[in-house]
Parts: structure tokens; sequence; C-alpha cells
């Protein structure tokens, strides 16, 4: 082959001129190179945004097609489709037309089931998605806006998915609603007109299922349109991407591959299995059988009935909660559904929209991050984080206590109890074993830097003492340890009293909870270890 062929061939000339019409019209050229070349870190945990991402678009895609055949209509019609047992039955508009769907509209099943198995890996994504970046630290400066931005979508998913499995109207679904009307009418002062501008009138009403459909097809997707660009692709495009300490990480470097073409090649490929699996759950694993619950009655309920999972931690706090009501100025208050309903879920992402503050006011760290933390290297966010995810684990096996209850052939008020004693003790032990885990994962990765890796080689030396041969591990191995990065925290030590004048900042409560709270932070940080000389057999162990 000749040197000439070996060189890179120009574009052809009509791509070459429309690619220059283009930038002289509208720009970009330069952001478009720069961008093409941006540094994408090759970590797997980096995954999991973009199965979110990419279920996101499945989700679009389908719903797209079930919205041709979908009739959001509550008036009454009698069923004489292809599905035996319920012809003849009455029912409405919608959950015939989901029945047609399921069972006369080729490939609609498949298209109903992968929806639905989309929605919930959006939703596992998410999740696993916000624990990643909490753990990690990826939420400081300058990534607050993109924190809220997160928190704020996975609300909004979270009512879209509610409001998506209520439009079948099913019996299931019906059941779902018919607690939001609870929720919505226990509200002080204004539940009932509130109740009234819902539901058009008495529940159910005849507008309910109309006004959830336009929520759900046009009013949130429109919302999340706008919002998962600005916070997958426009902020991290414009910020350093994040990556964890390693060899060749820094605060101001990024270690990867350039998104063209090897991350794009990628990340096509990655579309291409997340849709695979999602269309392989939808075929092979039943999802939502609606016809299996017939149409809505207010007066029946199904046995066992469980929303889908990202809703059972509220279904949870619902079972557990007691009893009880307070009547104060001649209103009573139902706090068994205004405490699970309202008060828990916003303690919850109140406190996830807040914590990157919190953190920071504790803290009093102020820099810029694009290094992330090992968990194990802040034990008290990791505690924090156990003691959230167990919280939220304990309120959302809790959803499910009949059903633990007939199966371990237990009283249900046994598991009640359980649940209502391990939701207050739970986060509390989940917080003292993270930490101690924590520290124990610090003092071996000294270890392995003092003395190497085990090697289960046993050697006699000429003294005759037996010792293990271990491993010295290579700089690039114990670059995550040892490399240096910013403080997750700045240690804020009282300073002394001085001629009987006390520091400004233990002059007011505020104050002293704020050094408390920073000494317990700031406690056990991971300090990175110094390396030893190099030699096979490490020091004898006492």
């Amino acid at each position: 082959m000749s040197p000439r062929s070996q060189r890179p061939q120009p574009p052809p000339r009509a791509l070459a001129s429309l690619g220059r019409a283009v930038n002289e019209r509208f720009g970009g050229a330069a952001f478009l190179r720069t961008s093409m070349r941006k540094a994408f870190p090759d970590h797997w945990s980096f995954l999991l945004g973009e199965i979110a991402m990419y279920a996101f678009a499945i989700i679009l895609l389908t719903g797209v097609f079930l919205t041709l055949f979908f009739k959001p209509g509550m008036a009454e019609v009698v069923y004489d489709g292809s599905y035996e047992p319920l012809r003849g039955v009455r029912m409405s508009e919608a959950y015939a037309s989901t029945l047609r769907i399921s069972f006369d509209v080729r490939g609609g099943l498949l298209v109903r089931q992968i929806h639905h198995w989309a929605t919930i890996i959006f939703m596992a994504a998410i999740c696993v998605h916000l624990l990643r970046n909490f753990f990690t630290g990826a939420f400081r400066k300058p990534r607050e806006l993109n924190w809220l931005i997160g928190i704020g979508l996975f609300v909004l998913v979270m009512l879209n998915g509610l409001f998506g499995y209520s439009l079948p109207d099913d019996l299931l679904s019906g059941t779902g609603l018919r607690i939001l009307e609870g929720v919505v009418v226990s509200l002080p002062l204004v539940g009932s007109y509130a109740l009234m501008f819902l539901f058009g009138g008495e529940f159910p009403g005849d507008l309910i299922v109309p006004r959830l459909y336009i929520v759900h097809i046009l009013l949130i997707p429109g919302i999340l349109l706008a919002l998962i660009p600005l916070h997958a692709i426009v902020l991290t495009w414009r910020q350093t991407h994040t990556q964890f300490p390693g060899k060749g990480s820094g605060n101001r470097t990024v270690r990867g591959y350039p998104f063209f073409p090897v991350f794009i090649a990628k990340t096509t490929a990655f579309f291409l299995w997340v849709f695979a699996a999602t269309a392989l759950l939808a075929t092979f694993f039943q999802i939502n059988p609606v016809w299996l619950f017939g149409p809505y009655d207010p007066g029946a309920i199904s046995s066992g009935s469980q929303p889908d999972w990202y809703m059972g931690w509220l279904e949870g706090a619902l079972r557990m909660m007691p009893a009880w009501e307070v009547t104060t100025f001649g209103h009573t208050l139902p706090l068994s559904v205004l405490v699970p309903a309202l008060v828990v879920p916003g303690l919850l992402f109140t406190g996830l929209a807040l914590y990157p503050f919190l953190e920071r006011w504790v803290t009093g760290d102020h820099q810029i991050h694009h290094l992330l933390d090992r968990p194990r290297d802040v034990p008290a966010r990791t505690g924090i984080g156990a003691a959230g995810v167990t919280f939220y684990g304990v309120l959302w096996i809790a959803g499910g206590n009949d059903v633990l209850a007939h199966t371990f052939h237990v009283p249900l008020y046994w598991t009640t109890w359980i649940f209502r004693i391990a939701v207050l003790l739970g986060p509390v032990l989940a917080y003292t074993v993270a930490y101690r885990i924590c520290l124990g994962l610090q003092r071996r990765d000294a270890d392995l830097v003092a003395h190497g890796l085990e090697t289960g080689v046993v050697r006699r030396l000429p003294s005759g003492r037996y010792v293990e041969v271990e491993r010295r591990l290579t700089s690039a191995e114990t670059a995550a340890i040892t490399d240096p990065r910013p403080a997750p925290a700045v240690r804020m030590g009282d300073r002394p009293e001085h001629d009987g004048v006390t520091p400004p900042e233990t002059r007011t409560a505020l104050g002293r909870a704020r050094l408390a709270l920073n000494r317990r932070f700031a406690a056990d940080l991971a300090q990175p270890p110094r390396r030893s000389e190099d030699t096979e057999i490490g020091p004898p162990r006492k």
C-alpha cells in the first residue's frame, strides 16, 4: 500500500459544503470539534444514568404507539372484545380500550408490557444513579444544580408512573386512585375543595382518567424532555466530568476515551442492550395483567393488592402508621393519612434536596470537586446514606405486610409492629454498621500499602522463622488510596477562650451544633498513607 493511500481522505465535497454552510449560518463548529474530543471516564457506574436515559427513550416510543389506541374516557360501555371472561360486562371506555390493546391490536400486549417494564427500569436506574452520586459526593460544588434537577426528575417520574398505571381504570389502579382520594380529602381546610377540583365531583367522577391522561402524556413528559437533556447533557457537557481517584485521574484532569468515536459506539451498543433486556422482560415476564382484575368497582377490592415497587414505600408508610387523629379548632386531622402521605415524603425529598448545602455548612468545604470520594473514605456520609436506604427499605417491605403475614403464617399485627420498631431502630443500626465497615476498609487499604497483598505462600527464613510472602502493589494499583485529593471537610476546631472572651463560633447554640457535627463528620476521614520501600517479604504481623 502506497503512503498516499494511507493518508486520511477529505470528506466528500457535498458534505464539506453542507457543513461549511451550516457553520456560516448557525456557528458551533469549534464547539462540536471540542465536544467530539471530550473525554468520558470508563467506570461501569457511569452507565447507570445512561440506563435511565435509554429507558426514558423506550417509554416515549412505546407511549406514542399506545396513544393511538387508548381511549381515555370514563363513559360506560359493554365489552364485546376477544377476552371471553369479561364479554358482556359493563366497564369504562378506558378499561375497554386497554383490553383491546392487549388482545385485539397486533403487538399491543408486547408494547404495553415493554412500556411498563421500561418504567420500572427507569425508576430503578434513577434510584441507583442517585445513590451512586450521594455515596461518592458527586453532588458537591459545582454540581448542586444538577443534583436538584435530579431530585425533581425523581419526583416527576414517580408521579407520572402513578398516573400511568391509574389510566386503565381496572380494579387495582382504581384502588390506588381511592387511596389518592383519601390523601387529598384529608388535607386540612382545603381537602374537600381539592377533591372537587381534581376529580370534578364526588369520587370517582367521570373526569379523573381524562385529566390524568393529559398530565401523563403531555405535561410531565414535556417537563422531562426539558430537564433530562439539561441534567444529562448540557450541565455535564459544560463541566468537567467526575471520575474516581486512580492512576492518571485528578481534580484537573480526566482519564477516559473521546466522545467520538469510542463513546458514541459504546453508548449506541448499550442502548440496544437496554432495549433488548426490556423486550425480553416484556416477552417472558407478565406484568400488570389488567384483565385478571376486572373493571373498577368502588365497593370491591382485590386481596393482596400491591402497587408498583417505586410506590411501595408510601404504601408501607400508610400501613404502619397508627390510627391517630387530632381535633383542633373544630377540624379533625387524620394523622394516620397526613403523616405517611405528606410528612414522610416531604422529609425524604426535602432532605435529599438540601443535603448538599447542609453538608457544605457542616464541613466548611467550598472547593471545586471533580474527583469523587470512595464511600469508605467518608464514613459519616456513607453511614447517613445507609441509614436512609434502610429507612426507605423498611417502608418498602412494610407495603407487603399482609403478603408476608400470609406467606409465613404470622399474625398481621406482628408484622406491623415489627416494621414500626424497625423503621426507628433500623437506620441507627445501619449507620453504625456502615461506619464501622468503612473504618475496617480504611485499615485494610493502609495494610495493603504498607505490607502488600497476601499471596498464601509461606517461606522459611534462614533463622528458622516462617513468614508469609506478600506481593508489593504497584503505584498504579495503590493510586486510588495514596494519591492526594481535595479534602471532603475542613476541620473547624474551636478556638480557645481569650481573656474571658469566647470565640464567635461557640456563642450560639447553632454554632456549637455546627462544631459538634463538623467534628463527627471529620473524625475518621481517610488519610492517604505513605508507601514504604518495596520488598518481597513484609514485616511480621502482630
